[in-house]
C-alpha cells in the first residue's frame, strides 16, 4: 500500500484504524503477535528504509536505512525477534551493486549480512522465514552471467550458521521465485516457470519438499498466468492448501489448491473484478479488489466490502461507464475488448475515440479501476482498450502467438497483435454507431508505444497518435536498454544473428510511411526503454518532414505514468489532452 499512512481492521471490518506516516510507504507487515507493524518508507528512487510502529499508533522508529535502499519484501521471524530483508551492497572488487540478504532486530540492533556478493556476481530477494525460525528461503540469480540471463532459482540458508553458503533448492530446468513455507515447514510453495530458453511461459504454482526434492506443479490445468502483475505476493498457505492469484480474461481471481497435488485448483474469488493483495488464515479470507468505478478496497470472506477508503475519491465525481464486448480479428479470432463512454453520454452524439494499448506485451488490461481511461473519458472521448494476442490472461498459446523464429517464419511483434487491435476498432465502429470513424486517436506506452508507432506506419486511419516510453528501433534498444536483449527469447534469437528480423519488427523502419501526427513522450531516466528510442523516431520523422513533437520529462523513469512525481503526472495528462484536442476536437 502506498501513500501517507496505512489502515487496518479486524476481518469483519470492525475496529478500523489508520496510522499516518509521512512519506511514501509500502509493505506493511504485522509482527507475529500483532502488536507491531514493520513497513518500508521510500524517500526517492534509491532511498528507502525499514520502520517499525506500534499497532496502536505513535511514533515510527527507523530500523535500518541502507545506502542503496531496501527491497519491497520484508518478513518477520516467527518469534518476532528479527526481520529479514534484501538490500544492495557494492562489490569490493567489481564496484557493482549486488542485492544481499540481511537480518536485523526490530530495535535496529544486530544487523547481519547472511549472503555475500562474490565479485558482485549475485542478486537475491523475496525472502521467507521457515516456521521454526532456523532457515530462510530466497530467490537468487548467481554466477558469471546472472546479470544478462535473468534466471531465478530458490536457495535456503541456516540463519545461525556463520559463513554458511546458501544451498540451491530448485532445478536448472525452471525459473523460481516467491517462496513460502507450509505451516509445519516441510514444504515450500513458489512461483515456477519452465526454463527452456523461450518466452513467455505462464508462472505456475509449484510445491517441493523443504530440501528441494519432489517438485510438483499444481496449476498446469488452468492454463493461465498464476503470477499476476503488479499486485503480486508469494503463495499463501492455509493448512494444507495454497492460495494464489490468477489472471483470467481481464480479471484477476483467487484460487486455492491442495498442496499435495491431490485435486484440481478451485475458484475462491471470481467475478468481474481485479483482486490484488490477500491473506487467508484458518479459512478466514481478506483481500483487496477493484472494479471499473472504484480503486482497491478491502473485502472479507463473504465478498462484502470492509473498507470505504475511496469514498471521498468517488463522491461527487461522475465516473465513466465501462462495457465489455467481444471483437473479431482479421482471421476470426475473438478478442476481449472494452468501451468507455464519457460521463453525460448522449446516444445521439458522435464521439471522438481513443484506442489505448497496454504494455508488456505479456500483460493484460483489466477490469479494475484505470485512471487513464477515466481521464480521457472525462475529457469527452470514448475509449477503447483490449487484450490482443501476445498478452497474458489467456492460454499460453495466446501469449506466445507473436513470437518470432529468427528465420522469418514466425509472425513476431506487429503481426496478429496489430490485426487484433484493428479488429477491435472495426468491431466497435460497427457495433457502436456513436463512435466517430473520422476522429480516431491511438496511444500506448512501452510495448503499447511500440504498437502505436507500428500502427501509424501501417495505416492512416488515425488522426493523431501518442507513442510513450516506447521501443522504436529494436537493434539500438538491444544495446541501450537495461534488459531488452532478453527479448531475443521472443524474437527467435540474438540480434547479431537476426539483424534483418529485428529491423523488420522495428517501427522506425516504416517511418517514411507515417502520415499521422505523432507526439513522442519519453522520460530522461528511463532505463527500460532508453530515451534514445524516443529521440530516434522523433529525429527521423523531423528529417522526413513529418508532423511530430517530442515531450521529455526530466528526473523520471519508465514508470512516469504510474508512479512519477505528481506534478509531472498532471503535466503528462494535460499534454496528452492538448495533443488529441488539436486533431479530434472532443467538444464538437
Amino acid at each position: 500500500m502506498h501513500g501517507a499512512g496505512f489502515a487496518f481492521s479486524r476481518a469483519d471490518g470492525n475496529g478500523f484504524r489508520t496510522i499516518r506516516i509521512a512519506g511514501e510507504i509500502s509493505s506493511p507487515t504485522f509482527s507475529p503477535d500483532g502488536k507491531r507493524i514493520a513497513f518500508r518508507r521510500q524517500w526517492s528512487e534509491r532511498r528507502s528504509a525499514i520502520f517499525v510502529v506500534s499497532a496502536n499508533g505513535g511514533r515510527a522508529r527507523q530500523v535500518v536505512a541502507p545506502a542503496g535502499g531496501v527491497a519491497d519484501k520484508i518478513d518477520w521471524s516467527p518469534d518476532g525477534s528479527g526481520i529479514v530483508f534484501s538490500a544492495p551492497v557494492f562489490g569490493e572488487k567489481s564496484g557493482q551493486p549486488s542485492s544481499n540478504v540481511f537480518t536485523i532486530r526490530p530495535d535496529g540492533s544486530g544487523l547481519r549480512q547472511l549472503t555475500h556478493a562474490r565479485g558482485g556476481k549475485v542478486n537475491n530477494g523475496a525472502d521467507s522465514w521457515s516456521p521454526d525460525g532456523k532457515q530462510i528461503a530466497f530467490w537468487s540469480m548467481r554466477g558469471d552471467r546472472w546479470d544478462v540471463e535473468f534466471v531465478e532459482a530458490l536457495y535456503e540458508l541456516e540463519v545461525d550458521a556463520e559463513g554458511a553458503e546458501p544451498r540451491r533448492l530448485t532445478e536448472p530446468d525452471e525459473s523460481a521465485s516467491n517462496p513460502s513455507f507450509s505451516p509445519e515447514g516441510s514444504l515450500i510453495a513458489y512461483v515456477h516457470s519452465p526454463e527452456d530458453g523461450t518466452y513467455p511461459h505462464h508462472g505456475q504454482i509449484a510445491v517441493m519438499k523443504a530440501d528441494g526434492s519432489d517438485r510438483r506443479v499444481l496449476t498446469e490445468s488452468l492454463d493461465r498466468q498464476c503470477a499476476p502483475f503488479p499486485l503480486a505476493r508469494e503463495p499463501v498457505w492455509d493448512g494444507d492448501r495454497v492460495a494464489f492469484g490468477v489472471e483470467d480474461g481481464g480479471n484477476v481471481h483467487l484460487y486455492t489448491v491442495a498442496g499435495d497435488g491431490s485435486g484440481e485448483p478451485e475458484l475462491l474469488v471470481g467475478g468481474e473484478q481485479s483482486t490484488g493483495l490477500y491473506d487467508l488464515v484458518d479459512g478466514v479470507l481478506v483481500y483487496t479488489a477493484s472494479a471499473y468505478d472504484r480503486p482497491h478496497e478491502l473485502f472479507g470472506s463473504n465478498g462484502e466490502r470492509i473498507t470505504s477508503v475511496c469514498d471521498d475519491f468517488v463522491a461527487g465525481r461522475e465516473l465513466a461507464d465501462v462495457e465489455r464486448f467481444t471483437a473479431k480479428s482479421a482471421d476470426g479470432t475473438e478478442v476481449d475488448a472494452w468501451l468507455v463512454r464519457p460521463p453525460g453520454f448522449d446516444e445521439g452524439k458522435r464521439y471522438p475515440t481513443l484506442v489505448t494499448i497496454h504494455g508488456g506485451p505479456f500483460s493484460q488490461y483489466g477490469t479494475g479501476f484505470f485512471d487513464e481511461v477515466q481521464v480521457y473519458a472525462g475529457a469527452g472521448y470514448c475509449v477503447l482498450f483490449s487484450n490482443p494476442r501476445g498478452g497474458s490472461g489467456y492460454s499460453e498459446e495466446w501469449g506466445r502467438a507473436i513470437r518470432g523464429t529468427g528465420n522469418g517464419d514466425g509472425p513476431g511483434w506487429g503481426s496478429v497483435d496489430y490485426e487484433d487491435v484493428m479488429g477491435v476498432v472495426d468491431t466497435a465502429l460497427e457495433q457502436f454507431p456513436f463512435l466517430d470513424a473520422d476522429r480516431l486517436g491511438v496511444l500506448g506506452g512501452s510495448y503499447g508505444g511500440f504498437l502505436t508507432s507500428w500502427i501509424v506506419g501501417h495505416t492512416k486511419r488515425f488522426k493523431a497518435a501518442l507513442s510513450e516510453r516506447s521501443v522504436n528501433h529494436l537493434v539500438s534498444a538491444f544495446g541501450s536498454s537495461d534488459l531488452f536483449w532478453i527479448f531475443e527469447r521472443q524474437f527467435g534469437g540474438p540480434m547479431w544473428e537476426n539483424v534483418d528480423e529485428w529491423l523488420r519488427m522495428s517501427p522506425a523502419t516504416y517511418a517514411r510511411d507515417i502520415e499521422t501526427p505523432l507526439l513522442v513522450v519519453h522520460s530522461e531516466n528511463d532505463l527500460r526503454c532508453n530515451i534514445e528510442q524516443g529521440e530516434h523516431l522523433f529525429t527521423l520523422l523531423r528529417l522526413l518532414g513529418k508532423e511530430v513533437e517530442m515531450l521529455r520529462f526530466p528526473a523520471e523513469g519508465h514508470e512516469l505514468s504510474r508512479s512519477g512525481s505528481p506534478v509531472h503526472r498532471v503535466q503528462r495528462f494535460e499534454a496528452i489532452l492538448e495533443w488529441f484536442g488539436r486533431y479530434l476536437a472532443p467538444g464538437d
